[in-house]
């Protein structure tokens, strides 16, 4: 597997700062061509790095709301459930769960909006807490990170050895040869079985 050398993080600080900026710009800046360009952001896709490209929003342009933070302590166990319940919200933009199953909010509420614990079972709410947001800051960085995603068949790190294979449209990674045969093996057997 491929990790990123020196132009792939170019590109990827580049596209953080405008993801709309033409290949043909970026291809200036990174000494390519901007099929060359192109060919990276796909493999990058590819990998799962780049999941998508997307818009950042200033709501206080917006008529029809105020900003808040919403805090909701899930009820053990519940964590994963309440984040897809939260994330299908219309009113909540972002939520981030921690380990401990906190899970944090920012959403946009009207006057006539219902308690957020109408949004959700309340049975998955321990607690919640809801402030006003003054301000917030979105700065996504790359840093000096390396592209290392976990082996799909024994969890160790996918280093530059590494092998990548996609099954029924989906990219799957591995630490090493055996961890691949060895999962596709698998998934074959299944899907002779299905």
């Amino acid at each position: 597997m491929r990790g990123l050398d020196d132009t792939d993080r170019e590109i990827l600080r580049l596209l953080l700062a405008d993801a709309r900026r033409p290949y043909s710009e970026i291809a200036e800046t990174v000494d390519l061509s901007a099929p060359a360009v192109s060919d990276r952001v796909d493999r990058l896709r590819e990998t799962g790095l780049v999941r998508r490209f997307t818009l950042d929003i200033d709501r206080e342009l917006l008529e029809g709301g105020s900003r808040v933070l919403l805090t909701v302590e899930a009820t053990p166990g519940r964590g994963p459930a309440l984040q897809r319940a939260l994330v299908a919200v219309d009113a909540v933009e972002r939520v981030l769960r921690t380990a401990d199953d906190r899970l944090v909010c920012v959403a946009t509420v009207t006057d006539s909006d219902s308690a957020p614990t109408e949004w959700v079972d309340p049975a998955d709410v321990r607690d919640y807490d809801i402030r006003p947001l003054a301000d917030e800051s979105w700065a996504p960085r790359l840093g000096g990170s390396e592209l290392a995603p976990a082996c799909e068949e024994c969890g160790n790190t996918v280093t530059r050895e590494g092998e990548s294979v996609t099954l029924d449209g989906e990219l799957h990674h591995f630490c090493c040869e055996n961890c691949q045969a060895s999962f596709v093996d698998r998934y074959e057997r299944l899907q002779d079985g299905a």
